[in-house]
Formats: C-alpha cells, sequence, structure tokens
C-alpha cells in the first residue's frame, strides 16, 4: 500500500503510532538513506580505481595505501548499514518497525527519526550497554 507523503511531513505523537503515513515516511527515510550510501559506494570504487596507480616516492605509496585502507573500512561499515537498513524496510513490511525488540512497546518517534534503524526503545537500549558495559569491565 502506497501513501502520499507531503514533503513537509514529519511523524507527530498527536497521531495513531506507525498508521500508514508514518510507515511510509520512515520507508522513504530509509530508502533514501540507502540510495545515498549505494551512490557514495560506487563514488569510491571509481576512486579507488582511478588511484590505483603506482607511487614512485614510498611515502606517497603509504599515504596512499592508508587512505585506502580507511575508505575500505568506512565501506565496509556502510555494507554492514545497508543490510541494517534492509531488516528496517523488512520490519516495515511486516509490521513490527517502529515497535522495541525487547519490550514490545513503541519506540519514541523522535528516536526513530534521529536512528530509523532502532530496533530497541531508548530504555531498553541503556539497559543493553548497561549489561555490556558489565561483560566487557570483567
Amino acid at each position: 500500500m502506497t501513501v502520499d507523503i507531503e514533503s513537509e511531513y514529519r511523524p507527530s505523537e498527536d497521531e495513531p503510532f506507525m498508521n500508514d503515513r508514518q510507515r511510509e515516511y520512515f520507508k522513504n527515510k530509509l530508502l533514501a538513506w540507502k540510495d545515498e550510501i549505494l551512490k557514495e559506494s560506487a563514488e569510491t570504487l571509481a576512486t579507488l580505481q582511478e588511484e590505483s596507480q603506482n607511487h614512485p616516492d614510498l611515502a606517497d605509496r603509504a599515504s596512499s595505501e592508508t587512505d585506502r585502507s580507511i575508505e575500505l573500512r568506512a565501506r565496509d561499515r556502510q555494507r554492514k548499514l545497508i543490510s541494517k537498513i534492509d531488516a528496517a524496510l523488512e520490519r516495515i513490511a511486516d509490521g513490527s518497525y517502529g515497535y522495541c525488540e525487547e519490550t514490545g512497546e513503541p519506540i519514541a518517534l523522535r528516536r526513530l527519526e534521529a536512528r530509523p534503524i532502532a530496533t530497541l526503545s531508548i530504555e531498553a537500549q541503556e539497559a543493553h550497554e548497561r549489561r555490556e558495559k558489565v561483560y566487557r569491565d570483567d
């Protein structure tokens, strides 16, 4: 089902949670984010292919290799982000988007606006991070 969303529309607490307009809004937001990442990745690949030349100076070569390594790491993080975006799109399709995986409670719209791939409410995320810190400190 497709719902027309005006460009200035922003989800509001005054409307039913995860109604058709909100789901379409977040779907569009996620798809735009994914398209932007894919476009940046294509540009990076083109740049890396152009820069695959051999630098005669060792310092230039080392600098180029360091830049390439940093760029590839960033692209790997973005590849993982794309899989999270795809998972969020699947949750929109199955109707579970916007609800905390641990508590089943709605995730605040402000959180989803800031982090549309969020799967935990702020409270559940904080508890998760506290548990993680405890185990990491052992």
